[in-house]
């Protein structure tokens, strides 16, 4: 995977460098290689998460958190821990592991998966103090930024991926899943199908946008997905990358004035801003990101500078 994404940067132009994330200063989770008896999840735990159609994300997040609940107690049958035993893993979480609120609410929730869902048991509050999520604001970027990257990029291709992103609010891994059928010209909307939470949603489909979709796909003649990857046929339409969307995006940016630390869902994040302050409705906002509630989207108006030019400090009214 690592050679692909140097190679994939190295296309674009850039030097790859890459350096060893440094843990952070909590213990490390358990090696399964580090003990001979380290248990495994239950066949039992993924055939209710694939019956209950979780995504391959939660999948992938939930399982090693069980096992390393499970392990947390290497002399205890699963069957036998409870409340107890979660309140001691969750602790661990924070004092030892030092994890983040999400990885530790993400952890309660992987383990309350197994008793109230795999083992049908009665859904009930474990009285473990969970954490207070950290409220931090994301980036975004001003109306005048996202013109600099726009004209800092020439690919036809990855131009429209950018503004396909941006003018729809879409999330990277909708839109490498988007197929060219779901471009509806006619009511200007692009169809978003089994996104997060596993619903469809219709968002916009800009003039802009459109135009140079159109004058894209003439040029490169996608089969299926609107944006493919290499070695895409039509006997086997192939995604395009999401690394090589991140290195597009960090191509563009490394050519202008920008400093701000911006990812590709930097863009959806603007969308949002920026629609809110020329004065769309919240509601609409939050259908079009497809966020099931609106407190989600409600933090746009914590980032909106809109009308702060026109609030005086009150510091500039006292007689000094």
């Amino acid at each position: 995977m690592r050679e692909e994404i140097k190679s994939k940067i190295e296309e674009l132009g850039l030097t790859y460098s890459y350096e060893q994330e440094r843990k952070n200063e909590g213990n490390p989770r358990a090696n399964p290689l580090s003990f001979s008896t380290y248990k495994k999840c239950p066949k039992e735990y993924i055939n209710k998460l694939e019956e209950r159609r979780y995504s391959q994300n939660t999948m992938r997040s939930y399982i090693p958190l069980f096992e390393e609940f499970i392990n947390h107690f290497p002399d205890s049958e699963i069957d036998t821990l409870g409340e107890k035993e979660i309140m001691v893993f969750s602790r661990y979480l924070v004092t030892d592991r030092k994890v983040s609120s999400s990885l530790q609410n993400q952890a309660i929730n992987a383990i309350k998966f197994y008793f109230e869902k795999v083992k049908g048991g009665e859904r009930k509050y474990y009285h473990v103090d969970r954490p207070i999520r950290e409220r931090t604001l994301p980036e975004v970027c001003s109306e005048e930024e996202i013109v600099a990257i726009f004209k800092a990029v020439n690919n036809l291709k990855h131009k429209a991926i950018l503004m396909t992103i941006y003018s729809a609010g879409l999330r990277v891994s909708e839109l490498i899943n988007l197929r060219i059928k779901d471009i509806d010209s006619e009511r200007m909307q692009i169809r978003v199908e089994q996104a997060k939470g596993k619903k469809d949603r219709n968002t916009l489909l800009s003039n802009r946008t459109l135009l140079i979709l159109r004058e894209y796909i003439k040029k490169e003649r996608p089969h299926e997905y609107l944006f493919e990857g290499q070695g895409s046929n039509a006997e086997k339409p192939l995604k395009y990358s999401t690394t090589s969307i991140s290195a597009i995006l960090k191509a563009a940016v490394s050519k202008t004035r920008i400093k701000k630390k911006i990812t590709v869902h930097t863009l959806r994040h603007s969308f949002a801003t920026h629609l809110l302050e020329r004065g769309t409705d919240i509601r609409y906002i939050q259908s079009l990101l497809g966020h099931e509630s609106p407190k989600t989207t409600q933090i746009y108006t914590h980032i909106t500078t809109k009308g702060f030019d026109q609030i005086i400090s009150p510091l500039d009214k006292l007689d000094l």
